[in-house]
């Protein structure tokens, strides 16, 4: 029989199984979870003929090393990097054929964050609460990666695309969030609203899956009364006691304690997970649809 696995020879500094994720659940307090960059998880599906919900390896800056079991089609996209199978460059961005015992490495990303690794037949951990992904926050799904981890693989459902190179977006040189104010903005005076949305921030380094935090000038409070926890949104922005604020990501808390300004529309979250630590960050106000 064939042993459709991965064995894991280099993690990588963060290396995660993500699919869709598991909404639906923020009722039992369990994050939604799933790849920070969604859109890039879906093309590498796509090149090696897998379902959407087929899950991938989602790798931060320095990418990872596998050696597949069986011969496997795989495409790596997201942050752009270099990518080798037993030493010999192979395409970035299309399907290439991966023979059983070759080493597949995936370097170091050239710009941007996070690396997506899609193996035809998807990555067939045990799922738990429908999902396969690796949750930081709560811990649900398999722990990250570390060296001479096996992963099962799935059966391959269809073929990899017929491409050369599929077209990606680079990651920004400058970050624009698109936000709707609310529902805590009046919790903030009006000159660190207008400072909210005119001013820059940056990508703070202490920026993970649960949140990418900002460094810039500080929200000042009108209210200065604690409030009670409320549920919380993917994108929302948060602002803790420091005034940075902080939008939320896949891995976020199901509430929070802290005055929420502003949610930022999803379509702009993906360019957020390839935002390296001092990417200037603009918050753009537009109205309620």
């Amino acid at each position: 029989m064939t042993d459709r696995a991965l064995s894991v020879v280099r993690a990588g500094a963060l290396t995660t199984v993500q699919d869709l994720g598991r909404p639906g659940h923020a009722h039992l307090g369990v994050p939604r979870s799933g790849a920070l960059d969604g859109p890039a998880a879906a093309l590498v599906n796509r090149l090696v003929g897998n379902a959407p919900e087929a899950a991938v390896l989602e790798t931060t800056l320095n990418g990872c090393t596998v050696r597949p079991r069986s011969t496997v089609t795989v495409a790596v996209g997201g942050a752009p990097c270099r990518v080798t199978v037993d030493g010999r460059p192979v395409p970035w961005g299309a399907p290439v054929r991966v023979p059983a015992g070759s080493l597949l490495d995936v370097g170091a990303a050239d710009s941007g964050v996070r690396g997506y690794v899609g193996v035809s037949g998807g990555v067939a951990v045990e799922p738990v609460l429908g999902s396969r992904s690796t949750d930081l926050l709560s811990g649900l799904g398999p722990p990250p990666l570390t060296d001479g981890t096996v992963l099962p693989l799935g059966t391959p459902t269809g073929l990899h695309a017929r491409v050369d190179v599929a077209p990606q977006p680079a990651p920004p040189a400058e970050l624009v969030l698109r936000v709707t104010l609310g529902p805590r903005d009046d919790w903030f005076t009006p000159r660190a609203v207008r400072a909210f949305t005119s001013r820059v921030y940056r990508v703070s380094p202490a920026s993970n899956r649960i949140g990418l935090r900002t460094e810039g000038p500080a929200l000042e409070r009108a209210l200065a009364r604690e409030l009670p926890s409320e549920g919380v949104v993917l994108g929302a922005v948060q602002v803790p006691p420091d005034g940075r604020p902080v939008v939320f990501l896949a891995d976020h808390p199901t509430t929070g304690g802290y005055p929420v300004i502003a949610v930022v529309r999803a379509a702009d979250l993906p360019a957020a997970a390839q935002a390296i630590p001092g990417t200037p960050v603009r918050f753009v106000a537009v109205r309620r649809r």
